[in-house]
């Protein structure tokens, strides 16, 4: 096992790069503010989702299913009680380590830390996301894009309840009464490239936005994967209340999934 302090991050009980083939960093180490007050006491990856789950541990058997076998855990908010549910991640069959952030590092500031260890690609994702997103098949996506980061986006539509007016100078030029908005977001779900991260120094902070924006500028452009299954990110009181209402619906679906991967891929 190692244990060695880098930056502003300690990579703690990391494994050979050779067993790497198929990983994922999982970010788990945010306050979770606006989840308040669940997250007062209970870090946001670990909020119960139905009966006997929580976020984190529906997402590790899903990556187990779809066949990764090892996962790097940025904790930092109460990360000792992640290090405390998760452990080495074997009773879900995967090989679980930590990146312990002593100081924020943003969304990929943690990963740049353990870059030496991780294989040429992998995947990057929110801990706070429920969602029937095949990892695999995002990873061999990437693979075969060539690209050096790649999205997973979401369709959203928002309704306006308003009329809204085009202008020009100090003339109207268009209406359209209550009109719907159709756009793209991202799903806090990537696959990259090492490739990607080496220009970055370790133990300074790196969000998405600045990634996406630095490869854009250099006429990098990522690759999307587009999803139109089930996602719900977690982010508000809200949203956690909507998850464990649908969650008995689609439990088998989420989880099952996972389990029928793991057979096929045994098989």
């Amino acid at each position: 096992m190692l244990d060695t302090t880098h930056g502003t991050g300690a990579i703690i009980d990391l494994r050979p790069a050779a067993s790497k083939a198929k990983h994922a960093v999982i970010l788990a180490g945010g306050k979770g503010v606006r989840l308040r007050p669940y997250t007062t006491l209970v870090p946001k990856p670990l909020v119960p989702i139905g009966d006997n789950h929580s976020i984190l541990e529906i997402v590790l058997r899903q990556l187990a299913g779809h066949g990764f076998t090892s996962a790097t855990l940025a904790i930092g908010h109460l990360g000792q009680l992640v290090r405390a549910y998760v452990g080495d991640g074997s009773q879900w069959g995967v090989a679980v380590d930590y990146i312990d952030e002593t100081s924020p590092l943003g969304t990929l500031g943690p990963v740049v830390q353990l870059l030496d260890r991780l294989p040429e690609h992998f995947v990057v994702m929110n801990g706070d996301i429920l969602t029937d997103l095949n990892y695999d098949d995002l990873l061999r996506s990437h693979r075969a894009a060539g690209a050096q980061l790649t999205v997973s986006t979401y369709a959203r539509k928002v309704e306006i309840d308003f009329g809204v007016i085009d202008v020009t100078g100090h003339r109207i030029s268009g209406f359209t009464e209550k009109p719907t908005l159709e756009y793209n977001v991202s799903m806090g779900v990537y696959a990259l490239s090492k490739a990607t991260l080496k220009r970055y120094e370790p133990g300074r902070p790196l969000g998405f936005d600045r990634l996406i924006k630095d490869l854009l500028a250099a006429g990098q452009n990522p690759s999307r994967y587009e999803f139109c299954g089930y996602w719900l990110d977690i982010g508000r009181p809200d949203d956690y209340d909507r998850a464990n209402a649908e969650f008995p619906g689609i439990k088998d679906h989420l989880l099952g999934n996972a389990r029928a991967a793991a057979e096929e891929a045994t098989s």
